[in-house]
């Protein structure tokens, strides 16, 4: 344990080496010397609240801790995780809780911290904020290439994690299924069957069966529902009334077509910061843009103002209305030359609708594998569950009013539990954000 002692640096790096050996009375003594002449570093307070903490000192840990972010600002992500377990070790459940809080705000991804949160929510009986701890902990552990498996867990942390895990895996599913309770009273079991069935498969707990093997949503599949790519129109008699209303549609299309402001990348960013595979173009820079009624559920005020026909033939049909996530709305710009790459929607509980109001020359839809060629005041309804794909080969705009509806095989009680799983799932979710 010995240094240069006119290298502060090393002498310091001498006392951790000693901590790490074990050498703690040695270390404080070491310390505390340096101290005595005057000259020592603050950084050595948090070696002695280290060494503290390892002789179960945990009111001088803590003092040492809180000594250091009063003068520093700030603590790294070991002095805060030591300063919540000595405040822990004390029985300062809240207090240990805040410190970890404060370090996720500014390392979200710090998955140590989740989990030790999550075990202090535990402990106190607050069971949905624990359960999101547990998940936030497992989702930023498993990004980083953690607790996939025994060999990426640390030995250490393998009983912790496993708690953690079978926590998540009973919490969610009895949060989600609680979420439908009162809808399995008032209607009975057999009801709610197939959305509870596709809740169990959302959640890893039974394995997913689709009606088509070229299905593959990405988030939510409700079994047993009937499935085509293409299905047929008869079933959304809504849409004669829609067709009808195309000229003033298209009318009103552009009109905001002369306000290029008022449209934006659909996918949430132009294409040189998207990720690769998402759109192509053949001549120049590929664009899709939209001009939104609503977008993740909320509407757009002055776009339905400023489209007063349009917003009026939408509210006459039967809109999903889903907090924070539809209906999804929007006149769908694809520029020329434009290719959206094949890819999958997220659940069948929905289909995509779209009424053709500019077409020109070889702009087509493919889905499951079969083509469809778009014809201007035709509405046409697809599963985008199925892979699909679009594009725009002519040297004009694209234009389409593109929209989600409720999938018509879906029972009214059925569409009300999937309306409240998704909240319920969003909602959860969002402590992982």
């Amino acid at each position: 344990m010995t240094a240069r002692q006119d290298d502060p640096s090393a002498r310091l790096q001498a006392l951790w080496r000693g901590v790490e050996q074990g050498a703690f009375a040695q270390v404080q003594a070491a310390a505390m010397a340096w101290q005595a002449q005057g000259d020592a570093p603050p950084a050595l307070d948090l070696l002695l609240a280290a060494v503290a903490q390892e002789a179960g000192l945990w009111t001088r840990a803590t003092d040492l801790y809180r000594g250091l972010a009063q003068r520093e600002g700030t603590l790294q992500a070991p002095a805060r995780m030591g300063w919540a377990a000595a405040l822990s070790a004390q029985g300062d459940a809240e207090g240990a809780e805040g410190v970890l809080q404060e370090l996720l705000q500014r390392q979200p991804d710090h998955y140590i911290a989740h989990l030790r949160l999550g075990e202090l929510r535990a402990a106190r009986g607050v069971g949905y904020e624990a359960l999101g701890s547990y998940y936030a902990a497992i989702v930023h552990a498993q990004r980083q290439g953690r607790w996939l498996s025994e060999d990426s867990t640390a030995p250490a942390l393998r009983e912790r994690v496993g708690k953690a895990m079978a926590a998540v895996d009973g919490g969610r599913r009895d949060l989600f299924l609680g979420l439908l309770q009162p809808l399995r009273r008032d209607y009975g079991a057999d009801a709610l069957d197939r959305v509870e069935r596709g809740l169990l498969a959302y959640l890893g707990l039974l394995p997913a069966q689709y009606a088509n093997p070229l299905q593959r949503p990405t988030f939510f599949h409700v079994p047993d529902v009937p499935a085509a790519a293409y299905p047929p129109l008869q079933l959304f008699p809504w849409l004669q009334e829609l067709e009808q209303a195309t000229a003033a549609i298209r009318a009103e299309m552009l009109a905001t077509r002369e306000h290029a402001g008022a449209y934006a990348p659909f996918l949430g960013a132009p294409v040189d910061r998207l990720p690769p595979g998402l759109l192509a173009g053949d001549r120049g820079s590929p664009a899709w843009d939209a001009y939104f009624f609503y977008r993740h559920g909320q509407r757009d005020v002055a776009h339905a103002q400023q489209c007063a026909d349009t917003a009026a033939a939408l509210e006459r049909t039967p809109l999903v209305r889903i907090r924070a996530h539809a209906p999804e709305i929007c006149f769908s710009v694809l520029a020329p030359g434009t290719h959206i790459l094949p890819h999958r929607g997220v659940t069948n509980t929905r289909l995509t609708v779209h009424l053709p109001l500019l077409v020109h020359g070889d702009c087509a839809l493919r889905a499951g594998g079969q083509l469809h060629a778009w014809q201007e005041g035709r509405a046409m309804v697809f599963d985008d569950t199925f892979e699909h794909e679009a594009w725009n080969r002519s040297d004009r705009p694209r234009v389409i009013l593109l929209m989600d509806t409720w999938n018509p095989h879906l029972q009214p009680v059925e569409r009300e539990a999937v309306t409240r799983l998704v909240e319920g799932i969003g909602d959860f979710n969002a402590q992982v954000a």
